[in-house]
């Protein structure tokens, strides 16, 4: 099966059976996603979603946030991960963006990456699921699920998101983020995937090549 047939059998499927996939970080705004993304980093959605409500209650706004002190910030998040730095990351990006860019979140991901605590995926991330541009976020899910699949041999997240941004068609980059990182989520987890359970399996290289090790073994159902 050549890279091409892959991807185009692959994304077939999600779109034909997966039309909904959005993130599973709660916001209400721009402002908040971009918090609620920061504090995922090394951090569950699951968890980060426990502490934001009221961190969105305190801070509605980034000229609230930028004028928190440390301290302030420090105690609703000490049981994120990296509370420190987040807190930190936090109103340094609060303060970049009422002093650089009037206190609105930017869509350009080369203008995000700017802010304390934004790195490439939180800007691709952001500049997709808020603005729908069609970029695609590589976190470690996506990054495992697509050497998995053998959608990309990228050695580096820069360049598994260059080949999935070089094969997957604009329109469906926001979505197929979302594809990717549920599907590595909760089917094709780090220490156990559950191939059972894939509907892509058929076309993953890695599926291949076990049953290849171990002709005739069954699906487990």
């Amino acid at each position: 099966m050549t890279v091409r047939e892959r991807y185009d059998r692959i994304i077939g499927w999600f779109r034909d059976n997966v039309p909904v996939a959005e993130t599973e970080l709660h916001y209400d705004t721009p402002f908040h996603l971009l918090i609620a993304v920061i504090l995922s980093a090394q951090c569950t959605d699951r968890r980060v979603n426990m502490y934001t409500p009221e961190i969105f209650r305190r801070f509605p706004d980034p000229w609230t946030l930028a004028d928190a002190s440390f301290e302030e910030v420090l105690d609703l998040i000490r049981s994120i991960s990296f509370p420190n730095n987040k807190a930190r990351h936090l109103i340094g990006m609060a303060r970049m963006l009422t002093e650089d860019f009037g206190g609105e979140v930017p869509a350009d991901p080369d203008e995000l990456v700017k802010l304390p605590g934004v790195g490439r995926k939180t800007a691709n991330v952001i500049a997709s699921v808020i603005y729908g541009k069609p970029v695609i976020a590589v976190d470690t899910h996506v990054f495992r699920v697509s050497h998995r699949t053998g959608l990309s041999d990228g050695k580096t997240v820069e360049a598994v998101e260059k080949d999935l941004t070089d094969n997957i068609i604009p329109e469906l980059r926001p979505i197929a983020h979302h594809w990717l990182i549920l599907l590595g989520r909760y089917i094709c987890t780090a220490r156990k995937p559950h191939c059972e359970e894939c509907g892509i399996r058929e076309w993953c290289r890695e599926y291949a090549s076990r049953q290849q090790d171990n002709p005739g073994q069954p699906d487990k159902k």
